[in-house]
């Protein structure tokens, strides 16, 4: 049995800041890296918005956090926990690896995964002109052409957000109408920069070695459809009618990036039934670090569904830190 004081889970910015103070304050910390160590963070390339960095890759910014953990004594293991169990004063976790580690109280900071549309060219160009994080990369389009995907009030957030920036934002949505609230979007129609595209969906990312284009299929009734008034500006159009009321129109839309925004998925399913989920699988917690079981603290990107920036991920990170401490002072 490998014994520990504290074992964190996950190796974004919030689970190698709370290793780096739980390991600076004496206490024996293991970090399970999980199955992608460092997290969404090494997807980005460029960070310029993390305090002391004008600019530095995710995958640089995460490893010189860990090293720093790692210098003050914090064990990293590429391993990932799939359960939990509490015993008499510790939790024994279970990981894929088929290892059991003992500890005596724990930091949940597995984050969240962006879902990631299911099209071909998806995962060539992540980090390439694809990005899931318009405060993130947004900066980085300047006066460039760019599409956010989705239908909901975050698509809505990030489309009004790179308005800002951007020289145009196509605002791309599956369906008839947006799930986002009236007033993002009465904003949004009233934004000239931003242009809707309903009823449309990804038929393949295109590009080389960055992505420029894509291949969207948009469907719209030919009758009482004011989209059929728009046709004429769509770029190119492939195919065939389908029907007489229903028609679909494969075409290129040229541009320089794209925001996927369908949501995120936190990375809490192994969590099940050990503490306490909200209904989209985030970890619920009290003065936002307390998980619902004693000795349990969580930070980042698992809980924070709201701002996920590296920089909030950390300061939850040394807070849960910080309590998990007095915890275990507690206990002595």
């Amino acid at each position: 049995m490998n014994k520990y004081d504290v074992a964190v889970l996950g190796s974004g910015p919030a689970g190698l800041t709370a290793a780096i103070y739980l390991s600076r304050g004496g206490f024996k910390a293991l970090v399970l890296a999980g199955d992608q160590p460092g997290g969404q963070l090494t997807l980005t390339t460029d960070v310029e918005n993390y305090p002391g960095f004008e600019s530095i890759s995710g995958e640089e910014l995460v490893g010189r956090i860990q090293h720093q953990a790692e210098k003050f004594g914090a064990k990293i293991i590429i391993d990932s926990a799939i359960s939990i169990k509490q015993a008499t004063r510790k939790f024994l976790v279970k990981t894929r690896n088929k290892k059991e580690y003992s500890a005596k109280a724990l930091v949940v900071a597995t984050g969240a995964s962006a879902r990631w549309l299911d099209a071909p060219g998806a995962g060539k160009f992540k980090g390439k002109g694809i990005s899931a994080c318009a405060v993130c990369d947004g900066p980085f389009f300047r006066n460039k052409i760019v599409a956010v995907i989705g239908g909901g009030n975050a698509a809505l957030i990030e489309a009004e957000f790179l308005a800002r920036l951007a020289q145009k934002v196509y605002l791309i949505h599956r369906r008839e109408s947006y799930r986002a609230e009236k007033i993002l979007q009465d904003r949004i129609l009233k934004n000239k920069k931003i242009t809707l595209l309903f009823n449309s969906q990804v038929k393949e990312f295109l590009g080389e070695e960055k992505l420029a284009a894509l291949l969207l299929e948009t469907s719209f009734r030919m009758e009482g459809d004011r989209r059929a008034q728009e046709v004429a500006m769509y770029p190119q159009k492939y195919g065939k009618i389908d029907s007489q009321n229903n028609e679909k129109m494969i075409w290129r839309l040229a541009l320089d990036g794209v925001f996927i925004a369908i949501g995120h998925k936190p990375n809490t399913d192994f969590l099940k039934g050990f503490i306490e989920l909200d209904e989209k699988g985030y970890v619920k917690t009290q003065s936002e670090v307390f998980a619902s079981v004693k000795g349990v603290f969580s930070a980042g990107d698992c809980v924070d569904w709201q701002y996920r920036q590296a920089i909030t991920a950390a300061g939850m990170g040394c807070k849960a830190a910080i309590e998990t401490v007095e915890y275990l002072k507690s206990k002595n």
